[in-house]
């Protein structure tokens, strides 16, 4: 057990330090600087930032120096925003994406799941063709032309519901909703077809020769086993989550880390950019993480020693 987590623990360390200088060489490698602008500022000024920043130190010094203040949990300054260091923006937009995030999550496993298991208990009827037709769609519809159109039907024609901003509840439905279209149309065919081979196996016909009913083969014995590809694709859905919050929130005037990022970027904001970057990856990590030991705890056929040798 113990040399399992500390085998996974050193890949995940090793995973987190080539995308921290992936992103460090990136930043260095694009046009311009955090202070090129539409007005140009005077190079004894410019000179100054540069030096109070330490950018004009050597890339080496500037890569090890971040390195070290990533061990101690400190992303530096912002460029942009005055007054502020990359922790405070951190800590004021996460826990708005966190809320997006877990709803969309809910959202997408509620359904995803509902439809699945609709569509293979109903194998070839209109039930199984509808659940099927929504998946195809929210595969195939980007989250931000969802996004789009949801605004257009339920706030602006409807008037239901609130176009923008994150003032409540209310607030919070549809850019749930466009965030989690397209997981929840990933899941709902995931969950489909390991029903169908789940239903289709000796001990499900047992079950039925005994006279149990539909119902409880299928929360008892059906849906349990069909749900391991669905708890695979945790980890994938939580990136997918993660990185399409960015568009989502910046349609809807979310005040999300994803919005904060995408603004450095446009302001070429090295330090935001590097450190919400690092943030999302130590997230992504651990969420794959949990996701093996979930993995394990529905399945108890499963063992931590069974991945020694492909961990």
């Amino acid at each position: 057990m113990i040399k399992y987590f500390g085998k996974r623990f050193f890949y995940m360390f090793l995973s987190l330090l080539v995308i921290i200088t992936a992103t460090f060489f990136l930043m260095r490698l694009a046009p311009g600087n955090p202070f090129t602008s539409e007005k140009q500022l005077p190079p004894e000024i410019e000179a100054n930032l540069t030096a109070h920043y330490g950018l004009n130190e050597p890339w080496y010094i500037q890569y090890f120096d971040y390195l070290k203040k990533i061990a101690t949990w400190d992303f530096g300054p912002s460029f942009k925003y005055k007054g502020q260091t990359v922790n405070d923006i951190i800590s004021e937009g996460f826990p708005v994406s966190l809320a997006l995030g877990i709803e969309a999550i809910f959202i997408a496993l509620a359904l995803g799941v509902l439809l699945g298991v609709l569509a293979a208990l109903y194998h070839n009827k209109w039930q199984d063709y509808s659940s099927m037709i929504l998946a195809v769609i929210g595969i195939s519809v980007p989250s931000f032309i969802m996004a789009a159109l949801l605004q257009y039907i339920f706030a602006i024609k409807l008037q239901i519901l609130p176009v923008a901003r994150w003032d409540s509840f209310a607030h919070t439905i549809l850019p749930a909703l466009a965030l989690a279209t397209t997981p929840l149309a990933f899941i709902a065919r995931l969950t489909r077809s390991s029903m169908l081979e789940v239903l289709s196996n000796d001990y499900i016909k047992t079950a039925k020769a005994k006279g149990l009913s539909r119902g409880v083969i299928t929360v008892k014995h059906a849906v349990r086993n069909a749900m391991m590809p669905v708890v695979s694709y945790l980890g994938p859905l939580s990136a997918g989550i993660i990185t399409g919050s960015f568009v989502i929130e910046k349609i809807f005037g979310i005040p999300g880390l994803g919005s904060h990022f995408v603004t450095s970027i446009q302001n070429r904001d090295y330090t935001v950019i590097m450190g919400v970057t690092v943030f999302y990856s130590i997230l992504l990590l651990l969420s794959i993480f949990i996701v093996d030991i979930i993995y394990g705890m529905i399945d108890p056929r499963i063992k931590l020693r069974a991945h020694k040798k492909g961990a």
